[in-house]
C-alpha cells in the first residue's frame, strides 16, 4: 500500500511538473494544432499538386500563413489596439459622450431634418447619462488596456503557432493515429467517431466561423480606412467579434454607412456603401460554401468561448476559446447520446 501511494505521488508530481513547464506554451501548441487540422485539406491538396512532396507543401503553406499574420492580421491587431487604448483613456477620465450630428445631415432629402433632430436629442440627452455611469466603468479600462498591451505578445504567439503548425503538417497521419490510440483507451467503442467529430468540429469552427470572420473583419477594416474613419481598427475588431458570435456585421456597418453619407460626396458614398454592404453579407455567402457540415454548436457556447478565451489567454484566446469549447460541447453531446442508447443496444432479448 505504501509503495502504491509513493508511485501515485511520484506520478502526480511528474504530471504537475510537466504541465507547469509547458503551461507558457499551451496556447501556442493548441493554436498550432487547430491550424494543422483546419488547413490539413489544403495541405493534402497542395502536396498532391507538388507531386507528393509534403515538406515543400508545408513550407509553402507556412510561408503563406506567415504573410497573412505579418501583413493584414498584424495591421488589424495594431489598429484595434490603438483604438482600445483611446477608448480606455476616455473611460479612465470619464469623457464618454455621443458626438453631435454633422450639419450636412440637414440637406438630406425627406428624412434629413428629422434625422438631425433625433441625433441631436440623443447626443444631448445621453451625455449626462454617460457621464453618470462613467465612474463605474473605470475599472473596465484596466482590462481594456491589458488586452491592448497583449497585442504585441499575441502577434508573437501567432507567429510561433504558424511555425509549429508548419512542422506538424507532414506528420498529420502519425498524430491522428496517436490520438486514435489515446481515445481507444478512454472510449474504446467510440474512439473513431469521437476523433472524426473533433476534427470536423475544429474545421467547421476554424474555417466557417473564425476564418470567415477574419476575412470579413479585414475587408471591413479596409473599407473603414478608405472612408477615413479614425477608429477603423477598433471597428474592424468589433466586426470580428460580432461575426464570430454569429450576430453579423450589420450593427457596425449601418452607423458607418450613415456617417459616410454625412461626410463624403455622393459618388464616394455610393461606392463605399456598395463595398461595405457586400462585406456585411459576405458570411451568408461563404458559410454554405466553406462549411461541409452544419454547425450545431449553440451561439451561447461560442460567445462564452470568445469571452472566456479572451479574458484567460488574451488576443489569441479570442480564437482558441470558441473552438475548444465547441469541440468540448460536441463531444459531450455525442457522449451523452451514446450513454442513452447503450442500454438498448446491449439489452439481452427475452426468451
Amino acid at each position: 500500500m505504501i509503495q502504491l501511494v509513493i508511485r501515485l505521488g511520484l506520478l502526480a508530481l511528474l504530471i504537475f511538473w510537466t504541465f507547469y513547464l509547458i503551461r507558457p506554451f499551451v496556447t501556442i501548441l493548441v493554436w498550432a494544432l487547430v491550424l494543422a487540422v483546419a488547413l490539413n485539406p489544403a495541405f493534402v491538396l497542395l502536396a498532391k499538386l507538388l507531386g507528393g512532396r509534403p515538406k515543400l507543401a508545408a513550407t509553402i503553406l507556412t510561408a503563406a500563413s506567415f504573410a497573412v499574420v505579418i501583413g493584414p492580421a498584424a495591421w488589424l491587431g495594431l489598429g484595434a489596439a490603438d483604438g482600445i487604448k483611446d477608448f480606455a483613456a476616455q473611460l479612465a477620465v470619464g469623457e464618454l459622450a455621443v458626438p453631435s450630428p454633422p450639419e450636412a445631415i440637414k440637406s438630406w432629402p425627406l428624412i434629413g431634418t428629422q434625422f438631425y433632430e433625433l441625433w441631436d436629442q440623443a447626443s444631448t440627452n445621453l451625455r449626462p447619462v454617460l457621464q453618470m455611469i462613467a465612474p463605474y466603468l473605470k475599472p473596465f479600462a484596466g482590462t481594456l488596456l491589458g488586452l491592448a498591451g497583449d497585442a504585441g505578445v499575441g502577434t508573437i504567439k501567432f507567429l510561433l503557432s504558424v511555425a509549429v503548425a508548419g512542422f506538424i503538417f507532414p506528420y498529420g497521419a502519425q498524430l491522428v493515429a496517436a490520438g486514435r490510440g489515446f481515445l481507444s483507451r478512454i472510449v474504446p467503442e467510440q474512439s473513431e467517431h469521437f476523433l472524426d467529430l473533433a476534427g470536423a468540429t475544429i474545421r467547421a469552427v476554424a474555417q466557417g466561423v473564425i476564418g470567415i470572420a477574419v476575412i470579413q473583419a479585414l475587408l471591413a477594416g479596409i473599407g473603414f480606412k478608405l472612408a477615413g474613419i479614425p477608429i477603423a481598427g477598433l471597428l474592424a475588431l468589433v466586426v470580428l467579434l460580432l461575426s464570430i458570435v454569429q450576430i453579423g456585421a450589420a450593427p457596425v456597418m449601418l452607423p458607418v454607412i450613415i456617417w459616410i453619407w454625412t461626410d463624403k460626396d455622393v459618388s464616394t458614398a455610393v461606392l463605399l456603401t456598395l463595398f461595405l454592404g457586400a462585406v456585411s453579407i459576405l458570411d451568408n455567402i461563404l458559410k454554405p460554401m466553406v462549411m461541409g457540415r452544419g454547425l450545431t454548436t449553440p451561439t451561447l457556447v461560442i460567445l462564452i468561448g470568445v469571452i472566456g478565451g479572451t479574458l484567460g489567454h488574451g488576443i489569441i484566446g479570442l480564437f482558441i476559446g470558441p473552438i475548444i469549447l465547441s469541440v468540448a460541447w460536441e463531444l459531450a453531446v455525442a457522449w451523452i447520446g451514446t450513454d442513452r442508447t447503450s442500454p438498448a443496444r446491449h439489452a439481452v432479448p427475452e426468451r
